[in-house]
């Protein structure tokens, strides 16, 4: 851990901002829509109003979304100081993201588009918890290299951005120079498998030229490295300085340098997997923000990550981040002890 009063590292995160409608589906549903489950499929805003006429009828929940901002957003709801860059409309759901991100606590750094309406994903969620996305990207994708500039890195130490943006490679490569640049951490999360599949040399130069950490699910390292879990985090760690594989009901593991750890799940019912992954990073980089060791960081992602799959959508109630919080507070007081003893 840093020294005692050495203070808390400041987090910006950079994705695509986007409006989660989230739907409760059968399999014959999606065998119907022509999406395999599990997977991130970018559809028309036609697209869009055809799914969400479809399951008029079917109960819906809202919630201000996309996988850097809920990792953004969870940092900032455990304490850390925090920041999100994405690109919105000018309309009604550009303002319910922004607000929704400012009663979070992360400071919004949100471009306003002129040509799109704000984007949404359409996350179809079967009984076993599994979740299918279809996203219109809208404003989202709007979002340009052009757009991002060396001042908005002033002051940050890590920079946290989601794989989701590799379908603009200029965008996402400038990004990343910049950060390092400014003497960010470069932290990447790899996205779907489909999306890896489909760049797949292009993130593996990412990785290993710019990035330092790097999370990715079971699907998501295998369609990297073609290994099973243990050996692919080992190979990743190979290009950077802290790797996370995650494996579901089986945790995680972690490689960064000669240190390797395997954490357990926690055991919980899965009502619901959207943003597991990116509430895992989140309590990861909180933690790492805050000068905890690894296998401290993967402990509380692991924490995040089991509480918010009990739940329909990514938003965890003031009573479970409290327990998140103290749980931080207890590490942090050890931690402590430890280095002055």
């Amino acid at each position: 851990m840093d020294k005692k009063g050495a203070k808390m590292k400041k987090v910006l995160g950079l994705g695509n901002a986007l409006t989660d409608i989230l739907l409760q589906v059968t399999e014959e549903d999606l065998r119907e829509l022509g999406f395999q489950k599990g997977s991130m499929n970018l559809i028309s805003m036609e697209q869009a109003e055809q799914i969400q006429f479809r399951f008029a009828s079917v109960r819906k929940r809202m919630v201000a979304g996309g996988s850097a901002s809920n990792t953004i957003n969870c940092i900032a709801s455990l304490g850390g100081k925090a920041a999100f860059i994405g690109k919105i409309g000018n309309d009604e759901v550009g303002d319910f993201y922004r607000e929704d991100m400012l009663k979070n606590g992360v400071k919004p750094i949100l471009l306003l588009s002129n040509k799109y309406m704000s984007g949404c994903s359409i996350v179809l969620i079967t009984p076993d918890g599994e979740r299918t996305f279809a996203t219109y990207l809208g404003a989202a994708a709007d979002l340009c290299a052009d757009d991002i500039q060396r001042s908005a890195f002033d002051g940050y130490d890590i920079f946290h951005i989601e794989g989701y943006l590799v379908q603009n490679h200029e965008l996402i490569e400038k990004s990343i120079r910049l950060a390092k640049a400014a003497g960010c951490v470069v932290s990447l999360d790899l996205a779907s498998y489909n999306v890896i599949n489909e760049n797949h040399e292009f993130l593996s130069r990412l990785v290993k030229d710019y990035v330092d950490i790097v999370f990715a699910n079971e699907d998501e390292s295998y369609a990297f490295t073609h290994l099973n879990p243990e050996e692919s985090v080992q190979v990743i760690s190979e290009q950077c300085q802290i790797a996370v594989v995650k494996v579901g009901k089986n945790g995680s593991y972690v490689k960064s340098g000669d240190k390797q750890y395997h954490i357990g799940a926690i055991t919980t019912s899965c009502t619901d997997s959207t943003g597991a992954g990116d509430l895992y990073a989140g309590g990861f980089l909180h933690a790492l923000s805050d000068g905890f060791d690894i296998r401290r960081c993967a402990e509380i992602g692991t924490i995040a990550a089991g509480r918010v799959v009990e739940i329909v959508g990514t938003k965890l109630n003031d009573e479970t981040w409290d327990e998140i919080r103290r749980i931080c507070a207890l590490y942090r007081g050890f931690m402590q002890k430890y280095t002055n003893d």
